[in-house]
């Protein structure tokens, strides 16, 4: 009777490193990695003895040091006489905020563009097909320029809406649009706001809410809940029963007229460059989405659309139950580079006199204090840093509507 035995174990030999593919490609890698390691070192000794042989030394002091120049775009508070890391601050929020108002507005354009495009109403797709060709075939940069030329030539100065009798009426009373850019009212937060802001979230919460557990009810038993007014019921009726039980502790401190001689005071100024820049980045942006938009759509099965329609859905749900949520899955992975176009090319803020985290860490301080390696470094950082929460926020979103595979 034969017994049948594994094969006796083969020694390891340093050849195997090569010749056996269970290690050759870790080999590869490790080599790889000190390669790579020996570079970084290499030019790093390189930088640091040109320095030294200079005089020079890589010093992060000089954040700490008066910074000297105004900010008139702001969103903390900032004075000549604070710090560098402060006003590093304050470009880093202004970057921020275009870039979050350039992708949400970008987004709004990108989508209706896609969806209107695909029209059967030959004049709209036209429309929407010469939109998409003309901003994304120009670059960005002439498209600030623009814009910045058109509010800064063709808008009125403030001087016309001061006095008791002025040249011209303010929109509702509350806002004014300026060569210097766009007067708005500006909230007063009083006793017991907090409790109103955080109902209006949890308002916006229950409304998502509400929408998912409507579109998986009708997934699941075909059954067709409104979405409209109940969206509407519940993102304003609480908070709007709320402000007025609190006793209206929100207000509104509106641009005054007679303040002053020469300018509009109170309020808040949208400044031009700020106007700029957000609606350049938007309208040139989204071409780019509208084009993912239209391929995300057109990827899904025609069949799709007309089962939903024998079901006696209408072509607004279709779109939005159907189509939309399948398209997502090619949308998305072209969007998040989209996104991150949009946060790059914000630097081009500095050429409207946007104080961006470019124009103050970048531009003035760097010019100011000569610390040009140090200031590079920090902008570098800022930049990958949003980058990458960027890309980690939306593939997970990406995830969240992938196709599930059982």
């Amino acid at each position: 009777m034969t017994t049948l035995t594994d094969p006796p174990r083969e020694s390891f030999r340093l050849s195997m490193l090569i010749n056996d593919t269970r290690y050759r490609s870790m080999t590869f890698q490790v080599m790889a990695f000190i390669l790579l390691s020996l570079s970084v070192g290499y030019l790093y000794s390189n930088l640091a003895a040109n320095l030294q042989a200079q005089g020079l030394r890589i010093d992060f002091s000089f954040l700490g040091a008066p910074a000297g120049y105004d900010i008139n775009q702001r969103l903390i508070e900032y004075t000549s006489q604070s710090t560098n890391a402060r006003a590093a601050i304050v470009g880093i929020l202004n970057t921020l905020l275009v870039a979050f108002l350039a992708c949400v507005m970008a987004t709004v354009f990108g989508v209706f563009a896609g969806v209107l495009r695909l029209s059967k109403n030959w004049l709209v797709s036209k429309i929407m097909a010469f939109y998409v060709e003309i901003f994304r075939n120009i670059p960005v940069l002439i498209w600030i320029l623009i814009i910045y030329g058109i509010m800064t030539v063709s808008m009125p100065g403030a001087r016309p809406f001061l006095g008791e009798n002025p040249d011209r009426e303010m929109l509702f009373g509350m806002f004014a649009f300026t060569n210097r850019g766009v007067y708005s009212p500006a909230p007063i937060w009083g006793e017991g706001s907090m409790v109103v802001v955080a109902v209006f979230i949890l308002s916006i919460i229950g409304t998502v809410a509400y929408r998912r557990y409507a579109t998986n009810l009708l997934y699941k038993t075909g059954k067709l809940l409104p979405m409209g007014w109940p969206s509407l019921v519940i993102f304003f009726v609480p908070t709007i029963v709320i402000f007025f039980l609190m006793g209206q502790p929100i207000g509104l401190d509106l641009p005054d007229p007679l303040a002053n001689r020469f300018n509009l005071k109170g309020g808040i100024q949208i400044g031009a460059p700020l106007i700029a820049i957000w609606f350049a980045l938007s309208i040139y942006t989204g071409a780019f989405i509208a084009e993912n938009v239209r391929a995300g759509i057109q990827a899904v099965s025609r069949g799709q659309t007309e089962a939903a329609s024998a079901l006696g859905l209408r072509s607004g749900r279709v779109m939005s139950l159907v189509v939309l949520p399948q398209a997502l899955r090619v949308i998305i992975p072209p969007l998040i580079s989209q996104y991150l176009n949009i946060t790059k090319n914000s630097s081009l803020a500095i050429l409207v006199g946007y104080a961006d985290v470019t124009a103050t860490l970048g531009g003035i301080t760097l010019n100011q204090t000569g610390r040009a390696i140090e200031c590079v470094v920090l902008m570098m950082l800022f930049y990958l840093t949003i980058s990458l929460l960027i890309s980690a926020v939306m593939n997970v979103y990406n995830k969240s509507v992938a196709l599930k595979e059982r």
